[in-house]
């Protein structure tokens, strides 16, 4: 059975994993999803997880309890690297970066819930990354979150989290480590790599003259990452080496905690300052390289605007992002939830991370 009731708790009962949840006072109804994944992939008889159901209840969880729940739920050790990376994709998830999704904004494909179930999905795959071959990692990732979300929730942050995620323990995790993990790539890989893609369905992806992903895998994935690199920024770090990440947005976060930002604050200045630093390839493919400049711009400004105005330029800035058209900067957003995972895994986040009281407020509804 899939669901028991146990007093005031709900039961949570899949092949693979028995979670415990508790229910909160009823504030409307809704329907809450719960998808979890045994570390090892697969359940006690060897099958694969299932696809979960939609169990509605007169329940609408607060965002503190969504955050709590989906972090109980995450079948993986504490600070182990499948936890952190379902933990680093449930904050960037979670923080109100503009443009984004996030508790008080969705799309009309793409929820919070959507990333929260996604973000827990990918745990166990992430779990077992140093012990497998890359390509299969990021394929199991990837099915695993679509059986989650049914969208393409997280394809991009499976591609820059699985090389981090397979740096062996004792090695540093550093742009070398990385370029290490990526050098041992091969035919396989590379059939694994377009296979993920295919099942995440990314969109924007367009077509190109040679390694198009909608056609048959390279024998060379990072020759096939080479040839995308001018128009997207994963397969630039891929190709030339995860040194500006590292640079980049790990070192943002890291003087937003230093300088006394709360954690989700933080996460919204990295966003920002990455974003202002490097077009967002998602938004050129959709839209075009000049209103991928003029976002770019767009954020350059808000971070230029007194400490005293920024609350209403950032809220301006994101209605920019959503009105009259969408301009996600999805991809910034995964180079974020990335730059979240080394933090974290580097254990320079455990004194920001106190999931009893979640670390990001929860955001007003956006109209």
């Amino acid at each position: 059975r899939l669901m028991k009731h146990s007093g005031p708790r709900v039961v949570f009962v899949s092949s693979s994993i028995s979670v415990v949840m508790p229910l909160v006072s009823p504030v409307g109804r809704a329907v809450s999803t719960v998808r979890v994944y045994s570390c090892r992939g697969r359940s006690r008889d060897g099958s694969r997880p299932s696809r979960s159901r939609h169990i509605s209840t007169p329940d609408r969880p607060s965002t503190a309890t969504i955050l709590r729940d989906a972090v109980r739920a995450i079948p993986c050790p504490a600070w182990s690297r499948g936890w952190c990376a379902a933990v680093a994709g449930i904050i960037e998830a979670t923080a109100a970066k503009p443009g984004n999704v996030h508790p008080g904004a969705s799309f009309a494909d793409l929820s919070h819930a959507d990333l929260v179930a996604a973000a827990v999905a990918i745990a166990p795959a992430m779990q077992s990354a140093p012990h497998r071959p890359l390509g299969l990692t990021i394929l199991e990732a990837v099915r695993a979150a679509r059986v989650a979300a049914d969208t393409n929730a997280n394809l991009g942050i499976v591609l820059l989290t699985a090389p981090l995620a397979a740096v062996s323990d004792g090695e540093p995790l550093d742009a070398a480590a990385v370029a290490r993990v990526l050098g041992r790539l091969d035919r396989d890989d590379a059939a694994a790599v377009y296979r993920a893609i295919a099942v995440g369905r990314p969109g924007g992806m367009g077509t190109a003259d040679s390694w198009d992903v909608h056609g048959p895998a390279p024998d060379d994935i990072l020759a096939a990452m080479q040839d995308a690199a001018g128009r997207d920024q994963i397969a630039r770090l891929w190709s030339y080496g995860f040194g500006p990440l590292f640079a980049g947005a790990v070192a943002d976060l890291g003087r937003s905690l230093a300088a006394g930002a709360a954690l989700c604050d933080a996460v919204v200045e990295a966003h920002l300052r990455q974003l202002a630093r490097e077009r967002d390839t998602l938004i050129a493919r959709k839209h075009g390289p000049l209103a991928a400049a003029e976002v770019s711009a767009a954020a350059a400004a808000v971070l230029a605007t007194p400490a005293a105005n920024r609350p209403e330029a950032l809220a301006a800035f994101d209605r920019s992002l959503r009105d009259p058209k969408r301009l996600n900067p999805g991809t910034t957003a995964d180079i974020v939830a990335a730059a979240l995972y080394i933090l974290l895994r580097s254990g320079r986040l455990r004194p920001f991370l106190e999931f009893d009281t979640p670390p990001c407020p929860a955001p007003s509804p956006h109209p």
